[in-house]
């Protein structure tokens, strides 16, 4: 009864409409006791849906699990079951009979509750390094052989654990990185195992630091061709395929059905037998709950594996693209000082204000960053999706949510692609050429739609993206392929997304093209139009960091030139911008202390200065005689 209890609490839980009614119950000090249940079933069911709670629920419900003590059950529980792994408290007989290796489900069951909480919660945290949690997870770790969903759970336990969390790389001795790198390097090519060589190549990313100094760049090397065998396959074929094999297996599963239906009707059974029919019920196997899961659908779980592989090491690109500041002894160890040029210095992330140190790598692991061809197969993946594998996605209700992981490969992508374009020389991105071409690309993946996409976070990605090629292509005087107009139309209908990412980087877009027409002929007529739309946002706009950046974008703009000169006067722009300059002031005193951060407040702050300084500027040029 308990299991069957705890099982359909699980089940109900999956629907967040009914967790504030659990939690008012005090569902977690119920469920919490039964992890540690006489009974290995309402165990693994009792973790089962503390684990939906805290999946379904998001960061408060989670820090409501903590402060109701679940992590005294659950760090119990996780520890008997890495020892019950070498044990197992089970006899074959009934392993046999359940059909369940109860131990390693509990175990996958326990892991997952514990990377859910452990990624909302920086208390359970600190439990799982002072309860030292790291020695029974790694435990789990040495399963992976045998069961590589256990194995995957604990991969992602291991990278939430080991983000930002420098008191734990200690516990990081060579034992524990040799279990690492023997997953890292398992042969197996299934896309749950790729998923988890992914996962594992970002826990060594996490932990770089405990490395020697002379296996790092061996290590980096390793890392990125995992990531390049993950990048390197095509989700959309290998969703056809996968498809295609599921309708194969499901053809075959019904043949054999039907052919096992005609033996049994042609069966007789004598008298002499005296054989019961056996009620439907009890062809169940006993304390089995299963018929609650969904079925296993395993062609599915190969494609989401697949993709969420390429997401994840999309995001590990990033972070490493934008590593934290490396000491002086990192500089030395990871970077030759002629090679250092790989990456730019000082480069600006637009969301925060901030100067981004660039990642330093070494000889060996810049060309292993080229020969594993990971900037040509990020590029491949900011393309559409394939056609024919989205209409598989959509026309079919069980695959339909792949779609949202489609997208969100492509979003990555872009992300990553503008990470690169942020730090890396023009070089080694391929040349003038290469960016023209990517320029045409990224066109064309805002153009070619019958529709503008409006998709929020595509807009960001694609912004963000065309920002840091365009700023690329403007420092080094690269002709910019995109026409005024197009530039018109993208800041248009970015101007008016919800998202003020989206509207600082279309703002920073025109800006930047404005500038190179500045120093061209005959474009005072274009000019006029950029300068006319960078005033209206300046002065009309409701975010101030949005304000900020137009007007940043209109000194970029206006600063030198004749032909912009000549716009500035037929567009009013001085007096505009001192009948605004007031206005600027007043909105920053009232409304920046409360809204924005610390770091927006100080560009702010050096946008206000350089709005004085350009209005004398603009001044000044009144004066000059003709």
């Amino acid at each position: 009864m308990r299991e069957y209890a705890c099982a359909s609490i699980s089940k109900l839980l999956q629907q967040k409409q009914v967790i504030p009614a659990f939690l008012q119950r005090d569902v977690v000090r119920c469920l919490g006791p039964l992890l540690m249940d006489h009974s290995l079933g309402v165990r693994e069911t009792a973790a089962g849906a503390l684990r939906n709670l805290s999946a379904c629920g998001g960061f408060e419900v989670c820090d409501d699990m903590v402060t109701s003590d679940i992590m005294t059950p659950l760090v119990a529980l996780l520890k008997e079951c890495s020892t019950g792994l070498d044990t197992n408290q089970v006899s074959p007989k009934k392993c046999r009979e359940m059909n369940k290796h109860y131990i390693e489900d509990i175990a996958n069951e326990a892991i997952n509750l514990l990377w859910n909480i452990c990624e909302c919660n920086s208390t359970a945290v600190y439990i799982f390094n002072k309860e030292r949690c790291l020695e029974a997870v790694l435990h789990c770790m040495k399963k992976f052989s045998t069961n590589v969903d256990l194995a995957i759970s604990v991969a992602n336990c291991l990278q939430a654990v080991t983000e930002d969390n420098p008191d734990l790389l200690a516990s990081f001795n060579a034992s524990a990185q040799q279990v690492l790198e023997t997953v890292m390097m398992c042969p197996e090519n299934t896309m749950k195992h790729i998923l988890l060589r992914t996962l594992i190549a970002g826990t060594i990313w996490n932990i770089k630091d405990t490395i020697p100094p002379g296996s790092l760049g061996s290590m980096v090397n390793a890392i990125l061709k995992v990531f390049s065998e993950s990048l390197a396959i095509d989700a959309g074929e290998t969703i056809i395929h996968m498809n295609e094999a599921e309708k194969n297996r499901l053809k075959l599963a019904a043949e054999t059905e039907e052919n096992m239906s005609d033996v049994v009707d042609t069966c007789v059974l004598s008298e002499d037998d005296n054989m019961e029919e056996i009620p439907k019920e009890k062809l169940r196997r006993e304390n089995d709950v299963s018929d609650l899961l969904p079925s296993d659908k395993w062609e599915l779980k190969e494609v989401t594996a697949l993709l969420t592989a390429q997401q994840t090491a999309l995001e590990i690109i990033v972070n490493m693209c934008c590593s934290e500041d490396p000491s002086d002894d990192e500089w030395e160890e990871l970077s030759s000082s002629d090679e250092s040029d790989l990456f730019m210095e000082n480069s600006y992330n637009e969301g925060s204000g901030l100067l981004m140190t660039p990642l330093c790598l070494s000889d060996e692991v810049h060309s292993a960053f080229l020969n594993n061809l990971i900037p040509k197969k990020i590029l491949e993946k900011t393309a559409y999706p394939n056609s024919v594998a989205v209409d598989i996605c959509m026309h079919n209700p069980s695959w339909k949510p792949l779609m949202k992981k489609l997208n969100a490969v492509q979003c990555r992508a872009l992300t990553c692609l503008h990470s690169i374009l942020l730090v890396s020389d023009v070089d080694c991105l391929g040349g003038a050429s290469a960016l023209q071409s990517l320029a045409q690309h990224l066109s064309q993946l805002v153009f070619s739609k019958t529709e503008f996409p409006k998709d929020t976070e595509f807009l960001e990605a694609i912004t963000s993206a065309l920002r840091a090629l365009l700023q690329t292509m403007a420092s080094k005087n690269i002709s910019q392929c995109m026409t005024p107009e197009q530039l018109l139309a993208l800041c248009e209908a970015g101007i008016h997304s919800s998202n003020a990412s989206v509207r600082v980087n279309v703002v920073s877009i025109l800006g930047i093209s404005g500038s190179v027409l500045a120093k061209g002929q005959d474009t005072a007529e274009t000019l006029k139009m950029i300068g006319k739309f960078l005033l209206e946002v300046a002065v009309k706009e409701s975010s101030l960091v949005v304000a900020g950046e137009a007007l940043d974008a209109l000194f970029d703009v206006f600063a030198d030139g004749e032909e912009a000169e000549k716009a500035a006067i037929e567009i009013k722009l001085l007096p505009t911008l001192k009948e605004f300059q007031p206005v600027f002031r007043m909105r920053m005193r009232k409304e920046g202390k409360g809204q924005y951060s610390a770091d927006q407040l100080c560009v702010l702050d050096n946008v206000k200065m350089n709005l004085r300084r350009f209005i004398a500027y603009q001044e000044t040029l009144g004066k000059t005689p003709a």
